[in-house]
């Protein structure tokens, strides 16, 4: 198959698999994307090990039902086998895989036979293929699924849906060519578990654009790069950990991160097996990250620092019950926490806590990116005033760039990425308005925008090359940005220009003579209007 039908071929499996949770009363449930996700990395899994185990018994390749032959082997067949596959394959016994399932399809507890199945999985490749909390407690790549089916009689047939599903094709041949297409899959995949009906987090997802945006800056054109380590402490699904490490080199980097979210995590932990992370999966850590930061320096004493931070925190939240506890921490959030509103406790600004955070992240040579609401980039008060006096006067910030409204997928809150450099060696700070780029486009009922893959490459090489660009972009000192009281938008650094056209004399009185005429015809509608209010308020006196 080439790569396009096995594309559109997998799209076809997620759709079928989202089509049988709907016939079976998930659509749109709490627990679907759970039973979704799963059953795809296990279909991913199972068909990975199967080409490794035929690279390994390349005589399987000419046996049709060469599961059987599989079935056959001893403990020390096993033992053997699996000392030879890499650490990022599955350890899979033959009664793990789909085809074993599939011939066990009349079995009346199928249902039970297929949670027992991801257990199991799950609990023989734990080592390797789990994730854990700030609590140190392991969290399985597989759990039980049929159980989200209310009505427990027609669970049987939902399992035997699902198998059927996974039965239909194998992404075998996608492995025999290489191809990468798992990355652009896995947004199709979680999609509908980005919008609205996805919890307070998801109108903070990140668009491609952006994080493509933020790895090409932060990474440049850096050479020789290994053993490059990449951090996220707000991290989501992980769209911007994925878009550094493709632009470091999967092989080059290893990824830390922390989110608060369980189905964050869950996600985060499919996205990195698709994109060949496997070994980064001890490094996804579920928890709070401002109250617990887990990624710690070997004494445990201070936060663990990275070569790349990147974040896109989520902008306002209630966390009022955790305040005081990070309050407490001065010399963490050295610029201040924001106070508890009095009417809204939702509005707290929880992004100044991880823009501190980030810095704080960073290596002597570190470099960081984080996206906040635009209208930080001018604030003149309280904890907001403070980190921008801060990342000025110590020269951390070295861009900004405002993106287009309406990015987001639920929100329309503008949004500007800032980014650090903590050499400090910048003597410009290059500012970009990216405002007026992008092309609209409709998402259900959500009016969005996009940016091109022209503008993109825009962005990039004006600010890569430093170029100014009327009205667009502009490099500007530490100094100048102190006289501007501290402002990273870059219109305010825009020159005013004033266009001068020659007129005769009587250009010139004609031109006069056209606006007097203006005035005229105003001033008559004025008191036009004025009359007929006059004229209203008299009825209603005498009426």
């Amino acid at each position: 198959m080439e790569v396009e039908n096995i594309k559109s071929k997998t799209i076809e499996l997620i759709d079928e698999l989202k089509s049988t949770c709907q016939s079976y009363g998930m659509g749109n449930d709490g627990n679907e994307y759970k039973i979704i996700t799963q059953m795809f990395l296990y279909k991913f899994l199972n068909d990975k090990f199967c080409h490794e185990l035929k690279l390994i018994h390349p005589e399987f390749n000419n046996i049709e039902n060469w599961e059987k032959e599989y079935d056959k082997f001893s403990e020390d067949d096993l033992f053997d086998l699996f000392d030879e596959l890499s650490p990022d394959i599955p350890r899979l016994y033959p009664q793990h895989l789909i085809t074993y399932l599939w011939n066990r399809q009349t079995d009346s507890e199928f249902d039970k036979l297929l949670d027992d199945t991801m257990v199991d999985i799950a609990e023989k490749n734990i080592d390797i293929f789990s994730t854990e909390t700030t609590n140190n407690t392991r969290i399985s790549i597989f759990e039980p699924l049929t159980i989200y089916v209310t009505d427990d009689s027609r669970r049987p047939a939902f399992a035997r849906a699902l198998i059927d599903k996974l039965i239909r094709f194998s992404f075998e041949e996608a492995f025999k060519q290489r191809y990468d297409f798992f990355a652009s899959i896995f947004e199709y995949l979680i999609k509908d578990y980005n919008t609205a009906g996805g919890g307070k987090y998801a109108e903070y997802y990140t668009p491609h654009s952006i994080a493509t945006i933020m790895a090409k800056l932060l990474v440049g054109d850096a050479k020789d790069l290994h053993n490059i380590e990449c951090y996220d402490p707000s991290a989501g699904t992980g769209t911007l950990l994925m878009a550094l490490a493709h632009q470091v080199g999967e092989d080059k980097c290893t990824i830390f991160s922390q989110d608060i979210s369980q189905r964050s995590n869950k996600m985060l932990k499919l996205n990195l097996i698709l994109n060949g992370l496997v070994s980064s999966l001890d490094h996804a850590i579920q928890g709070d990250t401002l109250v617990c930061p887990y990624h710690k320096s070997d004494d445990k004493m201070e936060l663990r620092k990275f070569d790349y931070v990147v974040s896109n925190p989520p902008f306002k939240m209630d966390f009022s019950d955790t305040r005081e506890a990070i309050a407490d921490m001065s010399q963490r959030f050295w610029a201040g926490v924001p106070t508890v509103p009095k009417k809204k406790k939702e509005s707290m600004a929880i992004y100044t806590c991880f823009i501190q955070h980030v810095i704080n992240s960073l290596k002597d040579t570190g470099k960081g990116a984080i996206v906040v609401p635009t209208g930080f980039v001018t604030s003149k008060t309280g904890v907001e005033k403070k980190i921008l006096q801060r990342i000025v006067d110590d020269h951390i910030v070295y861009g900004c760039i405002s993106m287009p409204s309406n990015v987001f997928a639920t929100t329309g809150t503008n949004v500007s990425v800032l980014f650090f450099d903590n050499s400090r060696k910048a003597d410009k700070v290059v500012l970009i308005d990216a405002s007026k780029m992008g092309e609209e486009y409709k998402d259900g009922n959500n009016q969005k925008r996009r940016l091109r893959k022209e503008e993109i490459d825009k962005i990039v090489n004006t600010f890569l090359n430093k170029k100014a660009i009327d009205d667009f972009s502009v490099t500007v000192s530490y100094d100048e940005i102190v006289e501007k009281k501290y402002s990273l938008a870059a219109g305010q650094y825009f020159d005013v220009k004033i266009e001068y056209v020659e007129l005769t004399q009587e250009e010139f009185q004609q031109k006069m003579n056209e606006y007097t005429n203006k005035l005229q015809e105003y001033f008559k509608e004025s008191n036009k209007l004025q009359i007929e209010i006059m004229e209203q308020l008299k009825k209603v006196k005498y009426e």
